[in-house]
């Protein structure tokens, strides 16, 4: 049996997330089917971590075993062929038979995108929060800069059921910054884990400061969990991308080099 990890990118506009539902389009289903097809029988496949509706990536990675010997190169060939053009297998590479994409992952890199500008192309708009709102980018982007480090996230992050209710809210941020070129405002934010909603909760608690309704120490109230507060509301779902995984002495799941970000702005 080969294990083989996936590098994954998506349009997940379309589909009703990664984790396989009922009777609905999504990410992980249509990898199965495929698989499936391959193996001529039941195959999972286990993703880094569950994208919500309408979410994109870039980087998505997956795990999936095999007892296929088609050669990998092939293999991405092949799964191309039968794949909707809104989902693309960038890389596929053998690892060792124990990988796990989500548990083995020692970082992950969201990006949120917003578009400032009055209009927003047609060729844009299923992959940008359109918010020409008066708005102090700078505000927004000082803002940013709270969630890093280790924090209690409860307040960011939406009921589960598929989660236990014990389990820690707890995660490390290592880097959360917003810039501004041009017309785009774009937040990115590495950690070691993410809870479900999280980063658009932080995003739309990040356009509340930005509008002057919420203050830094009150960014600072909502991520003490004694407080019991909830943030809100939750930004939409077609401006966030899953950018990148990392695991320990793997290659990066960037294979193709995202944009480089501006220097932060510094006035607005």
């Amino acid at each position: 049996m080969r294990r083989i990890k996936l590098t994954i990118a998506y349009d997940g506009t379309e589909f009703h997330g990664w984790q396989v539902q009922p009777a609905l389009p999504t990410i992980q289903s249509c990898l199965e089917e495929i698989f499936a097809g391959i193996e001529k029988r039941p195959v999972h496949v286990a993703g880094s971590g569950r994208t919500d509706a309408g979410v994109h990536a870039l980087a998505q990675v997956a795990g999936v075993s095999l007892e296929n010997s088609i050669p990998v190169a092939n293999l991405r060939k092949a799964v191309n062929r039968l794949l909707p053009p809104s989902i693309r297998l960038l890389a596929a590479g053998e690892v060792h038979t124990d990988f796990h994409p989500r548990y083995d992952a020692i970082s992950k890199t969201y990006e949120y995108r917003i578009w400032r500008g009055e209009v927003v192309s047609p060729f844009q708009q299923r992959f940008i929060h359109h918010h020409p709102y008066v708005m102090s980018d700078a505000a927004f982007c000082e803002a940013a800069r709270i969630f890093t480090g280790e924090h209690d996230f409860s307040a960011f992050a939406a009921a589960d059921g598929r989660d236990a209710a014990v389990r820690s809210k707890v995660r490390t941020i290592f880097r959360s910054e917003a810039v501004r070129n041009g017309d785009q405002l774009t937040y990115r934010v590495s950690g070691s884990g993410f809870l479900k909603h999280m980063v658009r909760n932080i995003v739309g608690t990040l356009l509340e400061a930005g509008k002057g309704n919420v203050t830094n120490d009150g960014i600072h109230r909502l991520l003490d969990p004694a407080n019991g507060l909830r943030a809100n509301p939750t930004a939409p779902a077609k401006g966030l991308f899953l950018v990148r995984v990392e695991y320990p002495g793997i290659e990066s799941s960037d294979p193709e080099a995202t944009s480089t970000p501006a220097p932060p702005i510094v006035g607005a």
